[in-house]
């Protein structure tokens, strides 16, 4: 008998096979094949602001923005109590300090210059004419060197006047090591004799004896 029932089943599907009807699917559920979309900025009268845009409910936190206060000097270039770190939170090797070379050369220099002066292509172009953008800083100015480390890591997080951020592009550690190369920068361009350690700077004379270190 069970036997008899399940062929029967299967010759009924089979018979189905090909079949056309005019009729209507049927949709239990509507709003499942018809949803409603929005685009940015529309209006959507369902919501009380009638805004489709909704923002986060209050107190969420996105996964790469659990910073707090122990280590906001080094993820935020600021202290606890939202002043400017001073110095840079990490140390400061040859290895940071190459990476910091790299990343500056890929971000920074076609504004400011390789040599921090400012005159990065895109201020000066091919021609020396510039492209009509906002002048970009020299790093080699009384302002900029008393400047604290944290201000220069925030232009870079943030963006600052004309300047885009770059806190998408760069990471935190990068950032700190961008702020370690410019402060090379500056201090190769204002050195002093006391800057260059002495067995090197014998060096320097003996190369050239017209040059004397003082």
């Amino acid at each position: 008998m069970r036997s008899t029932i399940l062929l029967a089943a299967v010759l009924a599907l089979a018979g189905c096979r090909g079949m056309h009807s005019d009729k209507a699917p049927i949709h239990p559920n509507l709003n499942m094949d018809f949803t409603e979309s929005f685009e940015p900025q529309e209006a959507n009268d369902f919501f009380e602001d009638g805004l489709a845009m909704r923002q986060p409910v209050p107190g969420t936190v996105k996964r790469t923005g659990l910073r707090t206060t122990e280590n906001a000097p080094y993820y935020l270039g600021r202290t606890a109590d939202g002043q400017l770190v001073p110095t840079i939170p990490m140390e400061v090797t040859e290895v940071v300090l190459a990476r910091g070379q790299e990343r500056y050369n890929i971000y920074c220099a076609v504004c400011h210059g390789e040599a921090g002066d400012g005159l990065g292509i895109i201020m000066t172009g091919n021609d020396g004419q510039g492209y009509g953008y906002t002048p970009a800083p020299s790093y080699h100015t009384d302002l900029l060197r008393a400047r604290p480390d944290g201000y220069l890591y925030d232009a870079i997080a943030n963006g600052i006047r004309s300047m885009p951020s770059y806190g998408h592009q760069v990471s935190v550690p990068d950032r700190w090591a961008i702020v370690a190369y410019i402060r090379a920068l500056q201090r190769s361009q204002n050195a002093t004799a006391e800057d260059v350690p002495e067995p090197i700077r014998d060096q320097l004379e003996t190369y050239n004896p017209n040059v004397t270190l003082d």
